[in-house]
């Protein structure tokens, strides 16, 4: 396996965190609905280098990239459906609690609902989807790295939150994903994803030594 390429969080960078709160904004927007037109062209047309240094995202990120110029929007639209929505239970289940405890609802969603309560956080009226669902997840995320309050948004906070409620589960999410025969952009995001994560879990690990 190839060794990733870590963050030094021990004296972030102001352009590197910028960074990172867009990946998680972006792994956010495209778990939780297919891209916007203005998101797909902006995916077109970018430019296949990492969004963060280190070579350890270039590939996945390069696929990701490659995907969105390969594949027209209502393809990609109809792969979401495929894998994420239609009637009964889907392809991929994009919620926490199926891959911590087997079914939905359960324990690591009470938990989770009660860290966002300590954050100040709680779940929009017209969001259907509970707490645990991926998408929320990357965008607690975003807030903790980007938010001004620096009583929330800190390191310490991000690594409780990431190994608490990200860490445990999200490979299993990659996984189930890739094995989709229909999948092929939410593929290629799976492996950025899946990328993404192990570079986070390791700069996090570098806090603790």
């Amino acid at each position: 396996m190839s060794k990733t390429a870590s963050i030094d969080f021990h004296s972030p960078d102001a352009a590197e965190e910028l960074a990172r709160a867009e990946v998680y904004g972006l792994l956010a927007e495209l778990f939780y609905a297919p891209p916007s037109n203005d998101l797909y062209s902006q995916l077109r047309v970018a430019v296949t280098e990492a969004p963060m240094a280190g070579a350890f995202l270039e590939s996945s990120w390069g696929e990701l990239v490659a995907a969105s110029r390969r594949l027209g929007l209502a393809a990609i639209e109809a792969e979401f459906v495929a894998l994420f929505g239609g009637v009964g239970k889907p392809a991929v289940c994009l919620f926490s609690s199926q891959y911590l405890a087997g079914s939905l609802n359960q324990q690591p969603l009470v938990e989770l609902r009660s860290a966002l309560a300590a954050l100040g956080l709680e779940r929009p009226q017209t969001v259907l989807e509970t707490e645990d669902h991926v998408a929320s997840l990357c965008e607690v995320m975003r807030y903790l790295i980007a938010g001004e309050d620096a009583g929330v948004s800190n390191l310490a906070g991000q690594q409780r939150f990431f190994n608490l409620h990200l860490r445990g589960w999200v490979d299993g999410l990659c996984d189930a994903l890739s094995a989709q025969p229909q999948a092929d952009f939410y593929r290629a995001l799976a492996g950025f994803a899946r990328d993404f994560f192990a570079v986070e879990a390791q700069g996090f690990d570098l806090l603790e030594t």
